[in-house]
């Protein structure tokens, strides 16, 4: 009887104390807004983990839950929306989630403009309606819809000059500073025809873009995971691989059954010569392809089975082993439309480097033409399959020679 009245008061002192601690309605009194709003915070926290850690299940029930306490403000609906294209994220050619993404932003941006004109806080409903419209933009885009793209494109810049400058009421909103500061250098410098569109537009920075994105990283809560997601492509086109290494490392260590992160972790300890993380990584990716897990599909596969192609041939001369994976890699390639990416050219390529030193010469030639008459003819596959053809050549040349002596 004693131990059970201990267990009832412990009980209660316990949810006495996490009251005091956490009151939701006393934060709501005192937050005229969301984004800085810590209670709303602490409520989706574990639901923001969960979506990056592709646990959709999970996570909407707590963004739904979310909605039905905030139902007229629009971060419940951009989360939804977020989570739907996470779904996308890992081979954006896949269609499914598009309606269910747009439907969810477009109801941010309604809910948005209502405390637009409605508050005296803009910065806040500016935030989201920039974010909202950036998301549509970038999905349009992937469906070469473009003069949806450009007017969604518009809007959201429209929304970011709002919010610009304020990253001292929310370190959220150095997010679009550093996105817009990057990007408008880096368009302009890889698609000129863009130029005079962008000629409209105050200049871009990047080294201040990525400063800008690298301390949202570090500070913000809601655009922390965002901004790592940009920064680590942005480190791999600025050839600053060290970086890429340590991010996405980071990043899968945080969200291990991220599809997205987990193949830039497999692709840049490869580049880094890190096999044996390499290695490790890609066979992880391959295992969760197999027993269908969320997210991992042809994209991932072909990455993850090229690597473990390569370093079976050079690394440990496991010839059969090393075919299998590039046949693979093959078949991935050939499951997501992709027979023009590198990963599928690269593959064919080193299965003719490997028909040649089983003296194979017939097989090895018929991929090394392939290649030569598929590949984009700048490529590296396409030169290195015409100087691999000629060797291949004289190989045979000399092997008939030994043979008549």
């Amino acid at each position: 009887m004693k131990r059970l009245m201990l267990t009832v008061w412990l009980t209660g002192l316990a949810a006495l104390a996490q009251a005091q601690l956490y009151d939701p309605s006393a934060f709501d009194k005192v937050y005229d807004g969301l984004l800085k709003h810590p209670g709303v915070q602490i409520e989706s926290a574990e639901a923001i983990n969960q979506m990056y850690n592709y646990k959709f299940y999970e996570a909407d029930k707590e963004f739904r839950w979310l909605r039905t306490r905030y139902p007229k403000h629009p971060m419940p609906y951009f989360m939804m929306g977020l989570a739907e294209w996470w779904k996308i994220v890992p081979n954006t050619d896949i269609t499914d989630y598009d309606d269910q993404c747009l439907m969810y932003m477009d109801s941010t941006i309604a809910l948005a403009e209502e405390l637009y004109d409605k508050n005296e806080n803009k910065v806040e409903p500016a935030f989201f309606l920039a974010a909202a419209y950036a998301f549509k933009g970038r999905l349009y885009s992937e469906r070469k819809k473009w003069a949806k793209a450009t007017l969604a494109g518009k809007n959201a810049l429209k929304y970011f000059d709002k919010c610009k400058g304020n990253a001292d009421i929310s370190p959220e909103l150095l997010f679009g500073d550093g996105m817009y500061n990057y990007y408008a250098q880096w368009i302009p410098e890889n698609y000129p025809l863009l130029k005079p569109i962008l000629a409209f537009f105050p200049k871009g920075n990047k080294k201040s873009g990525i400063q800008q994105l690298e301390k949202t990283a570090n500070t913000a809560f809601y655009t922390r995971v965002e901004a790592r997601y940009f920064l680590l492509q942005i480190y791999s086109m600025e050839s600053q691989y060290d970086k890429a290494y340590e991010m996405a490392k980071y990043m899968t260590e945080q969200y291990p059954d991220n599809p997205f992160f987990e193949r830039y972790y497999a692709r840049s300890a490869f580049a880094q010569g890190r096999l044996n993380e390499a290695e490790r990584v890609s066979k992880d990716i391959l295992a969760k392809i197999e027993r269908s897990q969320s997210g991992y599909e042809g994209v991932s596969g072909r990455t993850a089975a090229y690597i473990l192609g390569y370093i079976n041939q050079l690394f440990y001369k496991n010839l059969p082993e090393a075919k299998a994976n590039y046949l693979k890699s093959m078949e991935f390639a050939k499951q997501t439309n992709s027979m023009d990416a590198g990963y599928y050219w690269s593959s064919v390529l080193a299965l003719g480097k490997i028909a040649t030193e089983e003296k194979q010469y017939d097989q090895a030639q018929a991929y090394f033409k392939e290649v030569i008459d598929k590949a984009e003819r700048k490529s590296s596959q396409f030169k290195e399959a015409k100087k691999a053809l000629d060797a291949n050549k004289k190989s045979r040349r000399e092997e008939r020679r030994s043979r008549r002596e």
